[in-house]
């Protein structure tokens, strides 16, 4: 998903699975000058769930009855370029798989990308509803609009839950030998990720 200047176009890929999706994407290059450094959202916790709750059940919604119209009225000017029947035919795969997304209405989101702003003012977050056998994946992206958050990218996917490790705890020092002073973490620098938002030609 290399993206640069503000290229934008509309895809559905496999990458993450059987049930992944990208409604387009825009990006600003750091070769425009672009400083990409996100910082935290000043927004509760309470209100970050009302979001991505609202945001998957009403895909939830229109992939169970077929019709997007909700779903497109919910999102932000950006994606709303996407018509009903252009976003039915987007999460098609999803509706003849019979993706049942209704758990996240009653469990808590875990959070592998907390909230957090972009430099282009998106509110941008990622994480998952643990359940059992499968958990729901998401990412998702939210404009301003009028004082209000707005659906302006979604990506969703299901898959096995994963356990997590329990950290290894570290030993302790023998009797009479204080322990080495720690070492300072190495830190991995990794490429910004794009940031996804709607857009599909007409």
């Amino acid at each position: 998903m290399d993206f640069v200047g503000h290229n934008v176009r509309a895809m559905a890929s496999k990458s993450w699975g059987r049930h992944f999706l990208v409604v387009a994407a825009i990006v600003a290059s750091s070769s425009l000058g672009y400083a990409q450094v996100p910082k935290p959202a000043q927004i509760d916790r309470n209100g970050v769930i009302i979001l991505i709750r609202s945001a998957l059940l009403a895909l939830d919604q229109a992939n169970k009855t077929g019709n997007y119209t909700v779903l497109r009225d919910l999102g932000a000017a950006g994606f709303q370029v996407n018509t009903a029947a252009k976003l039915a035919e987007i999460f098609a795969k999803q509706r003849s798989d019979n993706l049942d997304l209704s758990g996240v209405a009653v469990i808590d989101p875990q959070f592998n990308m907390l909230p957090q702003i972009e430099t282009n003012g998106m509110l941008h977050m990622g994480g998952f509803f643990p359940s059992v056998p499968t958990q729901v994946n998401f990412e998702l992206v939210f404009a301003p609009a009028n004082g209000q958050w707005r659906l302006f990218g979604i990506s969703v996917n299901v898959g096995p839950v994963v356990p997590t490790a329990p950290q290894p705890q570290a030993a302790a020092p023998p009797a009479g030998k204080a322990p080495s002073p720690a070492q300072p973490p190495k830190t991995a620098v990794t490429p910004k990720q794009p940031v996804i938002a709607p857009a599909a030609k007409p």
